[in-house]
């Protein structure tokens, strides 16, 4: 067994290896029961029970006007908020996470309510909740973060263009002559039909309501701004008796009470139905938690455990969808509120669904007067804030590629289909990322071999002829070697034979290497031998050793050294023994 098989099979190391890894219990234990370990005491529940509250009085319209826009009645937002929120929170892998219904949902949801109904909306909530718990404890959570940073503002940014394009009926009061389309194009061609139909008093409500949100948060940020448009808002449509369209008017009000849990229809005829929404509603689950809890990890410093968190979301969408609500996730908006509120924990998320049960306990019949050109002046703000403008311009002029993923991921979104444009912007942006590993990577070459320049004081003698050996050749390879760069390091591997005796190929600053590129190496020693070339491998890590050996790069194609000095020391030992 040669020195690099034995630097593989050494058992100290993989035990050393192994135990670095986390435990399942260290990768699965809620936060909740890491804060409760630290030490739970007063000022830490009087700091959650007032960002609880914070948060519930945002939650309360927001949860109300996504559930409407979803083509669903308002009480399901209202379930989601209370059953999903309070088990995220309580099982999550997050501190500051608050769950319920978001607005990135909205056209998913909205789609798959006029296609199967809310029967079929409900049950592929529950599948989408099961994948969520596979891809947790299966462990895959740590690569939803891998999905390019253009991808997420295109498809952030569309979601924002296609919500507030299903609000401008509200928005006006508008009288559609039949069902408003799902698609952009039509639906802006029905909302032009329809332009002569303008209500003034639902206008002037969603105007009030946008102008009130906007001064608040730019004069009294700290205020609830979205409970105090909807409160100023129903106040002025009842005093003035305004004809806008409210909650009472067209759903009735909202009940006192959950509902009992209960399962929807199941067959297997209708899970293979509603499977592609229950795919698009767990992929953008994953993508828009995890990316709440990196947010809420960079207001605090805080670290979430994404698989944790991701079993979370899957009992949480299963727990909603058996009471009736919609779909959940973390919300970044809600989760940001909760942790500039003083939150400390968990604790914070589950007093703010308690909260928002007791609010609909009490005050469900107040709902009735909430004009729903509010609410659409609500999802007009929230927006707004969701189409990152600064981030959107800064990637369009980053570079081409950039903007090039960018605008597809976001045209796709608007004009084709949500999951169609995150497939296609993370494949882009996958070839992208190829692209630049590959320009990345140098091939640089000695000749002839040249000794290493040392200090005066090291004792080393100039040798003479290890300087001008001209039948040894360096090759020094630097970068990422995969299958991105498999070629362009192979067209230079292809000339070692060429008039050369010894080829000492430098992987030292190979962080990494891939199956195609062992055997690039392995073609290359390959024909060495053939060629009556010694070929040795220096500076190599044990996790690159390991990849080329497994792929035949040993001996008797190569010998492996520690560094460049060792592979002249070998060089050296063998014409001394000739």
């Amino acid at each position: 067994m040669d020195q690099a098989q034995r630097a593989v099979h050494q058992p100290g190391q993989r035990s050393a290896q192994k135990s670095a890894k986390p435990t399942f219990s260290e990768l699965f234990t809620p936060k909740l029961v890491t804060v409760w370990r630290e030490g739970y005491h007063l000022p830490q529940f009087r700091a959650d029970f007032m960002s609880g509250l914070t948060v519930a009085i945002v939650a309360l319209p927001l949860s109300m006007a996504i559930a409407i826009a979803s083509g669903v009645t308002p009480e399901r937002g209202l379930y989601t908020s209370i059953i999903g929120g309070f088990i995220i929170s309580a099982l999550g892998g997050s501190r500051f996470q608050i769950g319920g219904p978001a607005g990135a949902f909205i056209v998913l949801v909205a789609a798959t309510v006029a296609r199967v109904g809310v029967d079929g909306l409900l049950l592929a909530t529950m599948m989408a909740g099961v994948f969520l718990l596979a891809i947790g404890y299966l462990r895959l959570g740590t690569y939803i973060k891998f999905i390019p940073y253009p991808v997420t503002v295109g498809f952030t940014a569309g979601i924002a263009v296609i919500i507030f394009s299903g609000q401008i009926v509200e928005l006006f009061g508008l009288k559609l002559t039949g069902k408003e389309p799902g698609p952009l194009v039509p639906k802006l061609m029905a909302i032009g039909e329809a332009a002569g139909t303008i209500n003034l008093a639902a206008t002037f409500v969603a105007v009030l309501t946008i102008v009130t949100i906007a001064g608040l948060k730019r004069w009294r940020p700290t205020w609830p701004a979205m409970l105090i448009a909807i409160g100023l808002a129903s106040l002025v449509v009842a005093l003035l008796a305004l004809p806008a369209e409210t909650i009472g008017t067209r759903f009735g009000g909202i009940p006192r009470s959950l509902q009992m849990p209960a399962l929807p229809p199941v067959s297997l005829g209708r899970m293979i139905d509603v499977l592609p929404d229950a795919i698009a509603f767990a992929l953008l689950g994953a993508i828009e938690s995890l990316l709440s809890a990196v947010v809420a990890d960079g207001m605090t410093g805080r670290r979430h455990r994404s698989n944790c968190e991701l079993v979370a979301q899957g009992f949480a969408n299963i727990a909603s969808a058996l009471f009736g609500g919609i779909c959940t996730t973390g919300t970044i908006a809600r989760t940001a509120t909760n942790v500039r509120a003083g939150a400390h924990g968990p604790i914070s998320g589950m007093i703010h669904s308690a909260i928002l049960l007791a609010l609909m306990l009490v005050a469900a019949p107040l709902a009735s007067y909430i004009p729903l050109a509010a609410l659409a002046g609500v999802l007009a703000v929230v927006c707004w804030n969701m189409f990152e403008k600064q981030a959107f311009a800064t990637l369009l002029r980053a570079s081409r590629g950039d903007a090039l993923v960018l605008m597809v991921t976001f045209l796709l979104v608007v004009f084709r289909d949500l999951t169609e444009g995150i497939v296609v912007g993370f494949v882009l942006g996958s070839i992208l990322f190829i692209d630049r590993m590959a320009k990345s990577i140098a091939v640089e070459a000695d000749l002839p071999l040249v000794q290493e320049d040392v200090a005066d004081s090291s004792g080393r003698a100039y040798d003479a002829s290890e300087a001008s050996d001209v039948d040894t050749v360096v090759y020094r390879i630097s970068g990422a070697f995969f299958f991105g760069a498999a070629s362009t390091v192979g067209t230079v591997l292809d000339r070692i034979a060429d008039q050369r005796k010894n080829f000492i190929l430098d992987c030292s600053a190979v962080p990494f290497l891939d199956s195609t590129a062992a055997n690039v190496i392995e073609g290359a020693a390959d024909k060495a031998r053939r060629a009556g070339v010694r070929f040795i491998i220096s500076g190599a890590t044990p996790q690159t050793r390991r990849m080329l050996i497994n792929h035949g790069v040993k001996r008797p194609l190569v010998t492996y050294a520690a560094s460049i000095r060792d592979a002249r020391a070998q060089l050296n030992g063998k014409r001394e023994t000739q």
